[in-house]
């Protein structure tokens, strides 16, 4: 007879997928419980990976009150590290030609708040775009890597120029400006933040004398970096 089975075999087929069907959802639930039971038994370490993660972000971004020095033409160090370059470099950007240059390394264990080296008036503020090469070299890194450079005027000596150039490492690949052009600062106050390793370098006109040499170590807004000669 025409068509005869036709019937059985769509319910033999319907009969065929819905077990299909209950199959996978019984595998689904089988595999959900096995890894349900494997999160559960990781869960202890996860919460212990997330408070170390939460501890190590609350030191980094740790921000000490500096004890800025008292005193009439001192320039404090813009940043927590190492200085590692001491000279003079022929600065075009803000300085406009020679002048005296201080590079501070920041490692990731050091404060990564930047602070005001003189009191003044900031006059120039630019970012540029750049590579992010290893922040332990620092001519490579002054050169080639992004930055901000920050311009102020010195209050002290009206038109004399202080620069600080905020540089992104390997890591560092955010840097966060606090001020702005016409801002004015006071000695050791907050201006910026870079995010992890990097590096800050201070720019001082010829007639000051440097007080720190290589491998000093140095706190933002309190080490002496210079005095004016």
């Amino acid at each position: 007879m025409k068509h005869s089975g036709k019937a059985l075999r769509s319910a033999l087929n319907l009969i065929f997928w819905t077990l299909v069907l209950v199959a996978g959802l019984i595998l689904f639930g089988f595999i959900a419980t096995i890894l349900g039971s494997l999160l559960l038994a990781m869960a202890g370490g996860f919460i212990l990976l997330w408070v170390a993660f939460a501890a190590f972000t609350l030191y980094f971004f740790r921000d000490p009150t500096p004890k800025v020095p008292a005193g009439a033409n001192l320039v404090v160090s813009p940043a927590h590290g190492t200085v590692d370059l001491i000279d003079q470099c022929n600065e075009t950007q803000y300085m406009g030609g020679q002048c005296h240059r201080i590079s501070i390394f920041l490692s990731v264990v050091n404060v990564h708040v930047q602070n005001a080296p003189v009191t003044g008036k900031v006059v120039y503020l630019k970012h540029t775009n750049g590579k992010f090469l290893n922040a332990l070299n620092a001519a490579e890194c002054a050169a080639h890597n992004e930055n901000v450079m920050i311009g102020i005027e010195s209050s002290e000596s009206p038109g004399e120029k202080v620069g600080v150039k905020l540089i992104a490492g390997l890591i560092a690949r955010r840097i966060v400006p606090w001020v702005d052009v016409g801002d004015e600062t006071k000695r050791g106050e907050r201006i910026s933040l870079i995010q992890f390793g990097s590096r800050c370098d201070l720019y001082l006109p010829l007639d000051y004398k440097i007080q720190v040499k290589l491998g000093d170590k140095t706190v933002g807004g309190e080490t002496i970096m210079a005095t004016k000669s």
